[in-house]
């Protein structure tokens, strides 16, 4: 009920501020196929509104079309049919009609499916697949869908089809929302278009449950400066002609200028419209006067107080409990009482007469039409209003590089790497993985661990490269260890890849011995016998024969008698050889020696005999003179 009046709401209000027609505006997100080669190319789907959309991150999966049971009214049949075996995920397409859209995804995920997608049955432009209008069957599901969707054209759709009936190629979507939410700069401005009221139903919990889980979050990034947050609230006004009616009366402030729906749809019991909307209004003051003063976030403790301690099923909605919970908050009453001014007043009110403008929807953003309805940087969110999946987009709508903190914390943990490691390339021995938990979901990309990059597609393979590899789990190689010698496939000498070492066979990630002597590889020569041995093998020969390995061959270890007797003949000649030349070296070495040293002497010794003739036939004649 809430649903049609708001439609009917923004009818009335588009009619008398523009009078043109409501204008819906769809979102949308890329759609890839990768695969086949003839499909490949860019397309539109419009973004379901429920399940959880990857807001900031992207879907690659393969295309499923169930054999039966294609409008995915009723559950599927076994366990998870389309749980996919394989790296990537399953990516469900889906016929529309004969039931709700939700309930096709709710369907699809059940069976397994990461994604789905839902082709139209009809040539016409995209519409947004809402969910179910209140009822007791989609309360019990729309809420647990956690699973992205998308409606895309029926010749797209079509296109799909042919291909997996033709089962030549695998069918390869990748689904994108990195761009969904601009980020034209570094903060991020949304809006939350809400209500006070608290006893409307399902929506109204919804919203309520939101704000008081998202409270902690958006002060956070408040404080910070990061984003700029503004609430709004919904009113339409009674025609002219109506304005004296008891239905305009209770249901307006203003003389019928700003209008709410009845909370309990009965005008003779109970709060009225215009209860709820002197509390929107107070609301709006509560933040703009907060603002004046650098706490805008104080809006969000206000808001979450007053549904506490003043609710409708307690008795306590009322003025009274309103300025109460103000005063705990230290906000300054009477500046918000100005800023709310005379609800009845025969005057146009500023606060909520600049709400009705802003429910006309400008530029890429459409009519507000709905309770409750997030913008984020003038973009209409879709998908459940919860807390991770409204952080997440919000943090999406942030410039890469600039996200706060808070993006980056393990609230905004996908967790996807915990079961089956995300689908991404894992070395258990060493406890490295490709796998990536972020806000935009999980990626799989090659690690660098301790200044070793790991290179490959992140899915299948994931190798170690550059110097000091070998360190790292023997750089993904094969090693093993045995009777005391160790072999690797890892080489310091290669930047990467691994190759068995010799002796060995494999592709370097396993490696077996190589049976040399089965082979016929080794000991080849005549009358050798072979021993095969872990990476290498033992040659022997008959008899008492030598084996030489480089040669492959044998020789003789032991020679015979006339062997040995010519031997020790040849060796006798060569040491009596030896020995003769030494005493001839020695004798000629001596006789040399002797005739240098006599010749030196000789220069000397002539001059001492000469003297001494002389002095002795000096002597003489004296002697015979005495005589």
């Amino acid at each position: 009920m809430l649903l049609k009046k708001l439609k009917v709401l923004v009818l009335i209000l588009t009619v008398g501020l523009s009078s043109v027609c409501a204008r819906f505006v769809v979102e949308k997100s890329s759609l890839s196929v990768l695969s086949p080669l003839s499909l490949r190319g860019k397309r539109d789907g419009s973004i379901g509104n429920f399940g959880i959309p990857d807001y900031g991150g992207f879907l690659v999966g393969s295309v499923v079309y169930p054999d039966k049971g294609t409008f995915g009214c009723a559950a599927f049949e076994g366990d998870k049919p389309f749980k996919s075996k394989f790296p990537r995920p399953t990516i469900l397409l889906l016929d529309r009609g004969e039931c709700y859209f939700a309930l096709k995804v709710w369907n699809g995920q059940q069976a397994g499916a990461a994604a789905v997608l839902v082709a139209d049955n009809i040539d016409e432009p995209l519409i947004t697949m809402d969910s179910p209008e209140e009822s007791t069957d989609a309360d019990g599901y729309v809420e647990k869908i956690g699973i992205p969707s998308a409606l895309i054209e029926r010749s797209f759709g079509e296109s799909l089809k042919q291909a997996l009936k033709k089962g030549e190629e695998d069918v390869v979507i990748k689904l994108d929302w990195r761009e969904s939410v601009p980020h034209p700069d570094q903060r991020v401005e949304y809006e939350l278009w809400t209500n006070s009221n608290d006893e409307c139903g399902t929506r109204c919990d919804e919203q309520m449950n939101f704000v008081k889980s998202f409270k902690g979050h958006a002060q956070i990034l408040e404080k910070g400066g990061y984003t700029l947050f503004t609430p709004h609230y919904i009113t339409w006004y009674c025609p002219q002609a109506f304005i004296l009616s008891s239905q305009c009366k209770s249901q307006c402030i203003n003389r019928g200028r700003y209008c709410a729906p009845d909370p309990e749809q009965d005008f003779g019991e109970g709060y009225q419209g215009k209860d709820v909307v002197f509390e929107n209004l107070r609301q709006l003051c509560v933040h703009r006067v907060a603002n004046e003063s650098n706490r805008s976030w104080v809006w969000w403790d206000y808001v979450t107080d007053f549904h506490i301690r003043c609710s409708m099923k307690e008795k306590k909605y009322s003025k009274e409990c309103a300025e109460d919970v103000m005063k705990s908050l230290g906000l300054p009453i009477e500046k918000i009482k100005k800023c709310v001014g005379d609800p009845e007043a025969d005057v146009e009110n500023e606060v909520l007469k600049t709400e009705q403008q802003r429910q006309i929807g400008r530029g890429s953003r459409g009519d507000v039409t709905i309770l409750p309805t997030l913008v984020i940087n003038n973009v209409q969110y879709r998908g459940k209003l919860e807390r991770t999946a409204v952080l997440k987009a919000i943090c999406a709508g942030f410039k890469e590089t600039t996200d706060p903190s808070i993006c980056l914390s393990s609230d905004l943990e996908t967790n996807e790497c915990l079961e089956r490691n995300g689908g991404c390339w894992q070395d258990s021995k060493a406890n490295i993985t490709a796998c990536k938990d972020t806000f935009r979901g999980r990626v799989c990309e090659c690690p660098t661990v301790k200044g070793v990059q790991y290179r490959g597609d992140g899915y299948l393979s994931c190798l170690a490269y550059g110097p000091g590899r070998c360190e790292l789990n023997n750089g993904g190689c094969w090693s093993d260890s045995k009777n005391g010698l160790t072999f690797s496939a890892c080489s310091e000498s290669q930047l990467m890849g691994c190759q068995c070492p010799k002796g060995f066979r494999g592709n370097g990630l396993t490696c077996e011995d190589i049976n040399e002597c089965k082979e016929r590889s080794a000991c080849q020569c005549d009358g050798c016998s072979c021993k095969n041995t872990w990476g290498g093998y033992e040659c022997k020969c008959k008899g008492d024969l030598l084996y030489i390995k480089e040669q492959d061959t044998c020789i003789e270890r032991s020679g015979s008698k006339f062997g040995w007797f010519l031997t020790f003949v040849v060796l006798t000649v060569v040491v009596g050889a030896g020995l003769a030349g030494y005493v001839f070296y020695k004798y000629r070495l001596r006789s040399y020696m002797d005739s240098e040293i006599m010749a030196i002497m000789s220069q000397y010794m002539p001059l001492d005999s000469q003297h001494n003739n002389e002095a002795s036939s000096e002597a003489q004649p004296l002697r015979q003179t005495s005589v």
